[in-house]
């Protein structure tokens, strides 16, 4: 059996199958159903929130107020006594508006914003990342399924060469050790076989966990090479430029910068009006006493000292403003090492490939050769297992290979920022988070979210 090209082994795999499972059905499915991803989604829903939280500092608050009660006064006025029953009753309704709080709504709205769209690209990172979970346990199973049907096979040809040796051992062709020989390769390869069978089961538990449904009927895979930069140093470019922990953590320092804004704006002055409308019935005990009250007042307070803990926390918001700073300056070399990385993963897969493959051919060779001198009397038992266990593990060696192409391909595409729905064209409702953005930016009132809960 040859295994020299990647597709038709993992085809081999599916013969037979209709309806075959494909990396971008996989990857479809993960998209729109993993839990982590969707989780995170329901994050970004509520980070939007936010902004109308913030801009309801330009809003004014509206209280209404109520009270009543019953009220027996006992008293004299003039030459007689009084004993009035009443019930005083009052109502009123006060707004406050402010005016000027040193620019920290401004400043809140401007955070809420940025947060909005760090939490954006912290999505698109999640995405990023499930979608390359997915396209590594697609591969997983692809290649512990090829493992396990080599071993498999193995065992069958170890079967038949022990049958062999047993037979030519009643013969005096050869001795009870060739028999030991075969019989230990023979429980060997039923161990391995056993090993890979396990391996098989936690990739395809791995699978169901990402993409949502159990592996059946995969097929194969090609890397996507093709949507790659050409060289290194433009990866390098690409990912510095759209990466979206990059850009996170650049609206992280703008969050920060922001923060020590609002931390200062406490020390400034602030201006409101207090407005106040109230009717009062028998507000003093006589029924008949009756009166409305209506004011407009504007407040002015100026922070004059507080302990100093808002001078601390000015100084704490800038010592964060600098370490924000610094982990942007970090994730930049985290990303920059995860491209140089994985860009020499897949050069060193495809050069294993080929290698792998030469090292097939041989090893099939020198197997048939071992077995025809083996026939004649030239070679040992021993010679033959030991040439059927080395093109045993250079067909492992290859199917392992070209695995990790294709792992590592998608890698690559995930390290420059680029491992999107849209790019690998993936026939799916893309997600839109300014949808819902904007369904709640301006909204004042309300407790039902926009999908109605």
């Amino acid at each position: 059996m040859r295994f020299a090209f990647f597709p038709a082994l993992l085809l081999t795999i599916a013969a037979g199958q209709s309806s075959a499972e494909t990396m971008s059905g996989a990857l479809s499915r993960a998209y729109e159903g993993n839990p982590n991803l969707n989780q995170q989604r329901a994050s970004l829903r509520a980070t939007d929130e936010n902004l109308p939280r913030a801009s309801a500092g330009w809003l004014p608050t509206v209280a209404a107020t109520g009270s009543s009660g019953p009220n027996y006064l006992n008293g004299n006025l003039g030459n007689g006594n009084i004993h009035p029953k009443s019930l005083p009753t009052s109502v009123g309704v006060t707004l406050n508006e402010n005016l000027f709080n040193g620019n920290r709504t401004l400043n809140s709205v401007r955070q809420a914003e940025t947060n909005i769209l760090g939490a954006r690209e912290s999505t698109r990172n999640v995405e990023q990342s499930t979608l390359l979970d997915g396209s590594t346990a697609y591969m997983n199973v692809l290649r512990d399924t090829a493992i396990l049907d080599l071993r498999k096979n193995n065992i069958i040809v170890l079967e038949e060469q022990l049958r062999q040796t047993r037979d030519r051992f009643e013969v005096g062709e050869v001795t009870r050790t060739d028999v030991a020989q075969a019989e230990s390769s023979l429980a060997s390869a039923r161990s391995d076989y056993f090993t890979a069978q396990a391996v098989l089961q936690n990739s395809i538990a791995t699978y169901r966990q990402v993409i949502g449904v159990e592996p059946t009927r995969l097929e194969a895979a090609r890397p996507i090479e093709q949507l790659l930069p050409h060289a290194l140093p433009v990866a390098i470019d690409i990912a510095f430029s759209e990466h979206p922990a990059i850009a996170a953590a650049l609206h992280a320092v703008d969050a920060a910068e922001l923060q020590v804004k609002l931390v200062e704006g406490e020390l400034y002055p602030t201006v409101g009006v207090v407005g106040n409308v109230q009717q009062n019935w028998a507000a003093s005990g006589i029924p008949s006493e009756r009166f409305f009250n209506a004011s407009a007042v504007a407040q002015l307070s100026v922070p004059l000292y507080a302990g100093g803990e808002v001078f601390a926390r000015a100084r704490q918001s800038k010592e964060l403003l600098a370490q924000a700073r610094l982990q942007a300056d970090q994730q930049r070399d985290a990303v920059r090492a995860i491209v140089v990385s994985s860009w020499g993963q897949l050069d060193t897969a495809k050069a294993v490939i080929l290698s792998s493959q030469a090292a097939v051919k041989a090893a099939e060779i020198a197997l048939n050769g071992i077995r025809e001198e083996a026939r004649v009397g030239q070679r040992t038992t021993f010679d033959v297992l030991t040439a059927q266990q080395t093109l045993l593990n250079a067909r492992v060696q290859l199917v392992t290979a070209q695995r990790d192409r294709v792992v590592a391909s998608y890698t690559v595409m995930a390290a420059i920022g680029k491992l999107t729905a849209a790019n690998l064209n993936l026939n799916v409702v893309a997600y839109d988070p300014t949808i819902h953005f904007n369904q709640v930016k301006d909204k004042w009132i309300g407790l039902r979210t926009p999908d109605g809960r």
